[in-house]
């Protein structure tokens, strides 16, 4: 079945939006383990299968001819391939982007998607910056000081909806937790993300 939403984001995507659906959706499935992992987890949260989802297929109308709606044109872009979408996986999807959509995190899983999404770009930018453009050399140190002391390195990252990861009503990690987390879940696909 995931095979079949793979292929439609890889089809409907240029190479780099489709690497971040790719590096989103493993930060994704390393934040739902830790989370469950730890019993961190309510009752009203969405299984891991449509969180790793979620994360695949967030930008999948982050092209033409929905590019200008995005993302509300998710099940739009998922028809053309005859693909559907459950409204619990909708609404994460929403929620990675609040002031375009109206729709707030409020889950574990909407919080990860709206905090991790910007930072999968940071993480790979420090990658790009070492001489091995190896993910598996990238240390949460590194991501962390380029976070904090270096606005201007990868300048689009959202730091401020990244930092919301520590906010008690969303993820309550602290934001080297956060990062390494991402990062760890990102390491373990590297080779599908050419780092």
């Amino acid at each position: 079945m995931e095979q079949k939403y793979l292929e439609a984001v890889k089809t409907q995507l240029d190479e780099k939006i489709f690497t971040h659906s790719l590096a989103l959706q493993a930060c994704m499935g390393g934040l739902y383990d830790y989370f469950s992992e730890n019993n961190l987890l309510g009752p009203d949260e969405s299984p891991k299968e449509e969180w790793l989802l979620a994360g695949l297929i967030h930008d999948i109308d982050y092209s033409e001819p929905f590019k200008e709606g995005h993302p509300t044109h998710t099940k739009e872009a998922l028809a053309k391939y005859g693909l559907e979408l459950s409204d619990s996986v909708h609404h994460i999807i929403l929620a990675h982007a609040p002031e375009l959509t109206g729709v707030k995190p409020v889950t574990k899983a909407d919080w990860s998607i709206f905090c991790a999404d910007s930072l999968t770009g940071l993480i790979m930018a420090v990658a790009y910056v070492y001489p091995s453009r190896k993910l598996a050399d990238v240390k949460v140190s590194s991501v962390l000081k380029r976070f904090l002391k270096e606005p201007k390195f990868a300048a689009g990252t959202r730091r401020d909806e990244v930092a919301m990861c520590e906010k008690s009503e969303g993820l309550g990690l602290p934001l080297e937790k956060f990062i390494d987390l991402c990062l760890t879940s990102m390491q373990k696909v590297a080779g599908s993300l050419g780092l």
